[in-house]
Parts: C-alpha cells; structure tokens; sequence
C-alpha cells in the first residue's frame, strides 16, 4: 500500500512541476502579427483596424496604432462609418471595409414566434 503511495505522490508531483513550467497563455491578448510572420503565416497589409470606441457622444476608431473619430481623416481616408465590429474608409475613387475580427460578420437572428403546438399545449 505504501509502495502505491508514494507512486502516487511522485506521479502528482511530476505533473505539478510540468504544470508549473509551461507558460500560460492570456485568451484576451490581440495575436503577435511579428510571431506569425516568422512562423511562416501571411501577414495582412495595409491599415489594420486594432478597438472600436463606441459612446452616445463620439465613436472612435483606432487605426494601426491612430485614434480617428468619425468624419475625421486616417492617410488619404475619411472614416465615413464605424459600427461596432467594422469601420468604412472612404477614399477619393473606392470604399474599403475595416472589420476588427476578419471574417466575422455581425448577423441578425430571426427568431420564429412559438404557437400552441410548440409550447405543447395542444387543444
């Protein structure tokens, strides 16, 4: 019994100190765009849409690293439009879409009304 004992003990304390030697990582931390593209990942171009600022009085936009509110100018853009997960950038010939989490969309959820048959009150 002492035997399976302190096998038990040094199983649990291996895994404690292999537990306590592995960094943790912070889920809220914005990705290290340096880290990916020497990893071998395609880093994006160009403007890159970092926090939405959004109260009754002002929204604001930050920019690679520029603060704008809306109307003002980011370059050769007028920010013509902030939402809370994308911003419009109007140049003199074309528009161009910010989206703080590429590929996501914000969309709305049609939910259908419930009847009698589906609150399983049936007559």
């Amino acid at each position: 019994m002492s035997r399976l004992f302190c096998a038990c003990l040094l199983a649990c304390s291996a895994g404690a100190a292999l537990a306590q030697a592995a960094p943790l990582a912070d889920p809220t931390r914005p990705p290290d765009l340096a880290a990916e593209s020497a990893g071998g990942a395609v880093v994006r171009s160009g403007p890159q849409l970092q926090s939405i600022l959004i109260s009754p009085s002002r929204r604001i936009a930050v920019i690679s690293g520029q603060a704008v509110a809306l109307g003002g100018k980011y370059g050769d853009a007028t920010v013509a439009g902030i939402t809370e997960g994308a911003v419009l950038l109007r140049y003199a010939g074309r528009e161009e879409t910010l989206r703080l989490i590429p590929g996501v969309e914000k969309r709305e959820r049609r939910i259908a009304k419930a009847t009698d048959t589906d609150k399983g009150n049936t007559r």
